[in-house]
């Protein structure tokens, strides 16, 4: 599954540019950085399971972002950096580990922008948005979608997925705003045991105070999202981007004027979803009734 969900990569055209249906890339970014931070830790005399204690994190956590299997997070490079002497090597590096395996070509530009935003919306009428899902939720989309995907491959693009949400926990926080279509919580994905998770995972994360997540009610005559999902930031500079996605490939969006159209319908969107508390109220009533 290419899109979003599948979380997705951007090879990152312009306005109205459109990327290449390519399969999740290697994390060879990430693969570099984890050596480098094992060279760094074998340099300083460190174990593994030494380093770990140092910087909070388990001896687990630190093998995978070794290896080049996990994205490191911001805490993680904030406890590094003074076991390695304060050069900020670490800080400097992150930004461009732009290349996550398991997200697809077109995504990775989108992602890199994400990872700097300070504010991030999103509208999905296809799938729970790739930020929101559950392991579990994410594996039943994953192999849902042909071709038919090997253990390895769905595991690659799960641990994408799940790997983004760690924007939840930036500092500063990001301001976050999601449209979901209210057949996406209805459709049973994965069956009743994974809607249940996945229904507490988004009433606890509606709850963060950084987070208004909205409900488009199925009954909504008048709808400005016909033409599909999108998706908007605003970088750290404060320059709005938005992105378009299809089956197969997906579209950066930076020219001014195409920006403006998007977040007037996102603007109109949010106008026509439920309110915050209203749409609690109804993943309440689903989650009771499963």
């Amino acid at each position: 599954m290419a899109y979003e969900n599948t979380d997705d990569g951007a090879a990152g055209t312009a306005a109205g540019g459109v990327g290449s249906g390519a399969d999740p890339g290697a994390s060879d970014s990430l693969r570099t950085f984890g050596a480098f931070v094992q060279a760094l830790r074998e340099h300083s005399g460190l174990t593994r399971e030494e380093f770990a204690d140092r910087v909070g994190f388990s001896k687990h956590t630190v093998a995978s972002i070794e290896q080049g299997r996990r994205m490191p997070d911001a805490d993680f490079v904030e406890g590094a950096e003074p076991v390695f002497g304060n050069t900020g090597a670490l800080r400097r590096a992150v930004p461009h580990l732009s290349r996550q395996a398991g997200l697809a070509s077109w995504f990775r530009q989108w992602a890199r922008l994400e990872a700097q935003a300070v504010t991030l919306w999103t509208y999905e009428c296809r799938v729970i948005p790739g930020l929101l899902q559950t392991e579990r939720y994410a594996r039943a989309v994953t192999e849902s979608v042909p071709p038919v995907k090997d253990e390895e491959q769905v595991a690659k693009q799960v641990m994408a997925r799940l790997e983004r949400q760690h924007l939840f926990k930036r500092r500063p926080p990001i301001a976050f705003s999601f449209i979901i279509e209210q057949a996406l919580v209805e459709r049973g994905t994965g069956g009743p045991d994974v809607m249940r998770e996945l229904l507490d995972s988004l009433l606890e994360h509606s709850a963060q105070f950084n987070v208004e997540l909205q409900i488009m009610p199925r009954y909504q005559p008048d709808h400005a999202g016909f033409d599909g999902p999108l998706m908007l930031l605003e970088s750290h500079a404060n320059k709005w981007f938005g992105y378009a996605e299809g089956q197969r490939g997906g579209m950066l969006i930076s020219d001014p004027k195409e920006v403006s159209i998007t977040l007037q319908r996102y603007a109109k969107l949010r106008s026509q979803a439920l309110n915050s508390e209203d749409s609690r109220d109804l993943l309440k009533q689903l989650r009771g009734a499963l």
